[in-house]
């Protein structure tokens, strides 16, 4: 993966790594290539902006649950917002209990934005592991358990 080309006179030696520089959040990740090894340790990537969207798509629910709105138009009216977008908020709701657990963490992987989570997904949780626990971070309790 890493080339190393030493100069004619034999003082510079030359590395150059194959990387991608991804911008999130206003911050730069670096991506190491497929199959290669980070370097750097894991650290957990906490991702407000999907934690709000989680937290709104709970209250929404709950708030429907209780009667409070009845449709997801009454709800889009009160917050004066869309309400295709509330409905797709409200599908947050559907995720597996370890993956919103590894969001809450920031566990989940690079891929998993809020953005990637506002299409569609899979509603059974075994589905949804299998295509994203894969690339989670362990908890300190172990590899995310699959629950139907």
């Amino acid at each position: 993966m890493t080339e190393a080309r030493l100069s004619a006179d034999g003082r510079t030696l030359t590395v150059s790594v194959p990387m991608t520089f991804t911008k999130r959040g206003g911050r730069k990740l670096v991506i190491s290539p497929d199959g290669a090894p980070s370097w750097a340790p894991l650290r957990r990537r906490v991702d407000n902006a999907t934690i709000k969207a989680l937290a709104r798509a709970f209250r929404w629910r709950k708030l429907m649950e209780t009667g409070a709105y009845g449709t997801v138009e009454e709800i889009a009216a009160a917050e004066k917002i869309n309400a295709s977008y509330v409905s797709r908020v409200l599908r947050l709701t559907l995720l597996a209990p370890d993956i919103v657990e590894a969001i809450l963490d920031g566990r989940q992987p690079p891929e998993m934005t809020l953005a990637a989570l506002m299409q569609p997904f899979p509603v059974a949780w075994g589905e949804q592991l299998v295509q994203y626990a894969s690339n989670m971070k362990p908890s300190t309790g172990g590899l995310p358990h699959q629950t139907d």
